[in-house]
């Protein structure tokens, strides 16, 4: 059996043999309430995430403060509270303050959870560095940002990456970036970016998931940027060894994220029925893996004698037969056995056995 690519993040091994690792992203979703925060980290760790995620940036260290057209959101599917605002003015209302980010990570773990963050230029990366976070995470976005790659990767730390909109060759140069830095240790998450209400089934493609893993050789999982939690349980059934969510409080609060993100109670169901998708994959097994299963081989079929044969005679196709139950030799003998002879008299519906057939000589 082949090897599956495998990381270690803090105590966790991550990879399709190992339990989903199941990441909450909190991103803007605290309305840049410090308590809000909080409160979001306690619900991920009651809803059954394995790590609470971050987003570490500016507005000065993400973008530019323009009020031109290049620097305006828009898209069919945004929200109207995106509509002619600024990426500053969006970043300025969605930014988690650095002076939060060492408290958080406190409480996240000394609730059992691990904490990280997504830096998005390289004084970020350096603010983690001294909070020593365990692993980074890489936008989709920043895929082809090599130089932050090459200072994400100089730490040395496990990189899960999502790749959204990427090609093949874009993941293949920043892989071989991470890799020619100092990073050993990679995950790539298939990732939609549509940031879609109603999710559209046809535009998730999720056997992309099996195929990150045997193209690039990484544990390959799954980010949801979109509305509900089914999708990310079929992307765990798919495949998926890491899956992270938004997480928000209510989504009638309200921000950037809220209408792909979900509540508590949806994460909790989300990690439930992962675990179930889990405990139903279970290992590659063949043979019985039940006393159940093993009594109902009882039923397979066999050869059993359908006339009265006497010492001498011949089994025929009119005198032994292959039905249920599997008392007899097996069916695979049936043709060895046409031919032969009954050693002893033999009694219809008797399962035949080896014992009642004479030995053939040579």
């Amino acid at each position: 059996m082949i090897k599956q690519p495998s990381i270690k993040i803090g105590s966790k091994k991550i990879g399709v043999d190992y339990p989903r690792f199941i990441v909450a992203e909190l991103s803007g979703n605290h309305h840049q309430k410090f308590d809000e925060a909080v409160d979001l980290i306690k619900a991920a760790a009651k809803a059954g995430a394995d790590a609470v995620k971050l987003q570490t940036y500016t507005p000065d260290t993400i973008t530019l403060n323009s009020n031109k057209k290049w620097f305006r959101a828009g898209g069919e599917d945004n929200p109207e509270s995106w509509k002619n605002k600024t990426l500053y003015q969006l970043y300025k209302k969605a930014y988690t303050p650095r002076e939060w980010q060492p408290k958080l990570k406190k409480i996240a773990e000394s609730l059992g959870l691990i904490f990280f963050s997504t830096p998005f230029d390289k004084s970020a990366v350096d603010f983690l560095e001294k909070l020593l976070v365990p692993c980074y995470k890489v936008s989709s976005y920043d895929v082809v940002n090599i130089p932050l790659l090459i200072r994400i990767a100089n730490t040395r730390k496990p990189v899960i990456m999502s790749v959204g909109f990427a090609s093949v060759n874009e993941i293949k140069t920043a892989i071989e970036s991470l890799r020619a830095n100092g990073t050993r240790q990679i995950a790539i998450l298939h990732c939609v970016t549509a940031y879609s209400k109603e999710p559209k089934l046809d535009e998730m493609n999720l056997r992309t998931i099996g195929d990150i893993s045997e193209t690039f050789g990484v544990v390959a999982g799954f980010s949801d940027n979109n509305a509900g939690n089914e999708i990310p349980v079929q992307a765990a059934i798919a495949g998926a060894a890491i899956v992270e969510k938004h997480l928000i409080l209510k989504r009638s609060s309200g921000g950037p994220d809220a209408r792909f993100s979900i509540e508590p109670d949806e994460f909790e169901r989300m990690t439930l029925n992962i675990r179930k998708a889990e405990e139903a994959l279970g290992n590659v097994h063949y043979g019985p893996a039940s006393p159940a299963e093993e009594y109902n081989k009882h039923f397979r079929p066999s050869i059993w004698v359908i006339k009265d044969i006497k010492k001498g005679d011949k089994f025929k196709k009119e005198n032994i037969r292959c039905v249920r139950p599997g008392n007899g030799l097996s069916p695979k003998h049936y043709e060895k056995i046409l031919g032969l002879r009954a050693k002893v008299n033999i009694e219809q519906v008797t399962p035949l056995s080896w014992d009642l057939i004479e030995k053939q000589k040579r």
